[in-house]
């Protein structure tokens, strides 16, 4: 009779215990060192340097950053990965953003990377993977936040990657075809009542838009009747999207959220070129789609009545996320047994913003469970870690318990999981939705 599913918990645990320092660490230097997706080389080089330390062998490079370690079970019935993120979101007055790129961890993904390398710890050396039944993947992964959106789209025309995220590029590169279900973290603010952690919980979706409105230069004081003010233009497009937004139902989440990246070139001419930068978010495709039509339609609309024209280019965005409740019954008494009760709830509120995971949860089971630790609003330079027990370690604790849940006594669970989960689309299916197949 094999070790059981407590005995191996409490060496993931332990395991944990002693090499926290070592974690809050790691999760500290990636917080000090942020970096933007696709260009996350110190932050990957930091992950490869724990994964040497643990004699761990590993493919680096998988969409230009990202960093896999497979590590094999007593049997191979079914393949668990266990993902962090390696990118940073752009908050250039944050305390501690990166001064050349304005980058800062103002999304806690570097707490992913903490938890991701505790795992790492627990199954190195404790005896655990050679009493599972199933194999565990873990993966570094880069570029969630949906930014820098000219580069990446760059990136792509260049054949470099083919999407902007880095989840969809894995799910593009294979690196999923032969994982069965992905457990993941993120962190979140602490709540009313010191809830600190929650089993799940759904997200919008998107598309990205790149908005150019094009004009006719001329001097601004002596002949703007020559030109064309594309800047005119784009102002009324953003204002006869504003006036679309009663016509949008209140569960379906719809966020549209404009920037002007372009607005000119030179004060005293005319703005022949304005560029724009959006999402178009929400909990349903279908109310994405139907939102979209609006959007370009309000866009076409301002060039149009000044005389200009517009190009509006629609990229692939996220999928709304698609909650597995095996999984996350699964996770929600680990983090009872590591919190208590009262400090954590079943499923979180609608989160409007989105997740990558979105596109992963489409076609196959995943947990995205949340844990706290955290205060400020996020994206913002009040975001700060105020726990990193609860933040790093807890998060690490209950990833690891859940693996041992699923794949212990024969991978049972995993299989259950499996068996249960009805896929919102095929590979084949998503990459064709998008246009990359």
């Amino acid at each position: 009779m094999g070790v059981s599913k407590e005995e191996l918990k409490k060496r993931a645990i332990e395991a944990i215990d002693k090499k926290k320092a070592e974690i809050i660490a790691i999760g500290d230097s990636i917080f000090n060192e942020p970096e933007l997706g696709y260009k996350e080389f110190k932050t990957a080089e930091k992950v490869k340097k724990i994964f040497d330390e643990l004699g761990y062998a590993y493919r680096d490079g998988v969409a230009l950053t990202g960093v896999i370690a497979p590590l094999k079970g007593k049997e191979s019935k079914v393949k668990v990965s266990v993902m962090g993120e390696l990118d940073a979101v752009v908050v250039p007055n944050h305390p501690n953003a990166d001064k050349a790129t304005g980058a800062a961890h103002a999304c806690v993904h570097n707490g992913m990377i903490a938890a991701l390398m505790g795992v790492a710890y627990a199954l190195k050396d404790t005896g655990i993977m050679e009493e599972l039944s199933g194999d565990v993947v873990l993966m570094a992964v880069p570029a969630e936040e949906f930014v820098e959106i000219e580069f990446r789209k760059k990136l792509i025309d260049e054949g470099k990657v083919a999407f902007v995220g880095g989840k969809p590029e894995f799910i593009k590169l294979g690196e999923l075809d032969d994982i069965d279900m992905v457990l993941m973290h993120h962190n979140e603010n602490n709540k009313e009542g010191g809830q600190c952690a929650s089993a799940g919980y759904t997200s919008n979706g998107f598309l990205g838009k790149l908005v150019t409105y094009h004009g006719k230069a001329a001097h601004s004081g002596g002949a703007p009747h020559l030109g064309i003010n594309a800047l005119n233009a784009a102002n009324l497009g953003l204002s006869a999207i504003a006036m679309q937004r009663e016509t949008f139902k209140d569960g379906d989440y719809i966020r549209i959220h404009p920037i002007i990246t372009k607005g000119g070139d030179l004060v005293n001419v005319v703005p022949e070129e304005v560029k724009i930068e959006t999402y178009v978010r929400g909990a349903r495709v279908e109310a994405i789609m139907d939102a979209n039509m609006k959007t370009d339609r309000a866009l076409k609309a301002g060039a149009d009545a000044i005389g200009a024209t517009v190009t509006i280019q629609d990229l692939p965005g996220y999928l709304p996320f698609n909650m597995c409740k095996d999984l996350m019954d699964i996770c929600f008494e680990n983090q009872k047994q590591l919190l208590g009760e009262d400090k954590v709830v079943y499923e979180a509120p609608m989160m409007a913003g989105s997740i990558d995971a979105g596109d992963v949860s489409a076609i196959m089971p995943m947990l995205h469970c949340g844990f706290g630790g955290v205060e400020g609003a996020f994206h913002s330079v009040d975001l700060k870690i105020t726990d990193k027990e609860v933040a790093y370690i807890a998060a690490a604790k209950c990833l690891v318990m859940t693996v041992i849940d699923l794949l212990a006594d024969g991978a049972e669970a995993a299989l259950k999981v499996k068996e249960n989960y009805k896929p919102a689309m095929t590979k084949e299916q998503y990459l064709k939705e998008w246009g990359r197949l």
